[in-house]
């Protein structure tokens, strides 16, 4: 009997493979990054809120941007899915990037934005959200989220409104998730 395909590999397979498309044409960017929110409302391009995710950074000879983001959805994304199921993992998923593009676009000044970490915040989010629910010591999560927003202000070029929309909207869907009966 054929194992189930996870979400979580299905996201990264589907993200990765764009991240290959990029490196071949950089131009697919200009197509699926998030842009400012008046753009988004002038072109009535709503559909970057989720191509974002699609495209990393290619600045660097290693994909770190892509790396990380990806190391940190399938740890966190893994046992979120195993704890609510493949629909509503999607759901958390979906919300925290809207939450996140949303955030992020509204800040947005002459430039873009790229990357699945609102998202990924979003199950930071999440986890904090469920908890003690799935096993979780969310005062683990509260420094690494922390770590990862000091990182964020020290770095550079990270948008920070695109974790912390991602960080509010994946705890709200959560809790109204677990109050929802299966």
């Amino acid at each position: 009997m054929k194992k189930p395909q996870s979400v979580v590999i299905s996201l990264i397979t589907v993200i990765c493979g764009f991240y290959l498309w990029e490196l071949i044409d950089f131009n697919i960017v200009d197509t699926f990054s998030l842009q400012p929110w008046d753009y988004m409302t002038y072109s009535n391009q709503w559909y970057r809120l989720f191509t974002v995710a699609l495209m990393h950074s290619t600045a660097s000879t290693l994909p770190f941007h892509l790396a990380f983001n990806m190391m940190a959805l399938h740890q966190l994304g893994t046992p979120l899915e195993y704890a609510f199921g493949k629909v509503r993992f999607l759901v958390i998923f979906l919300f925290s990037l809207l939450t996140g593009s949303i955030a992020s676009s509204l800040f947005l000044v002459d430039t873009y934005s790229i990357g699945a970490s609102g998202a990924v915040f979003g199950l930071f989010g999440a986890m904090i959200a469920a908890g003690n629910r799935i096993g979780v010591e969310a005062k683990g999560i509260y420094a690494i989220v922390a770590i990862n927003f000091a990182l964020g202000f020290t770095i550079g070029n990270v948008d920070w409104h695109a974790h912390l929309g991602g960080l509010i909207g994946g705890a709200l869907v959560t809790k109204i998730l677990i109050t929802i009966k299966r």
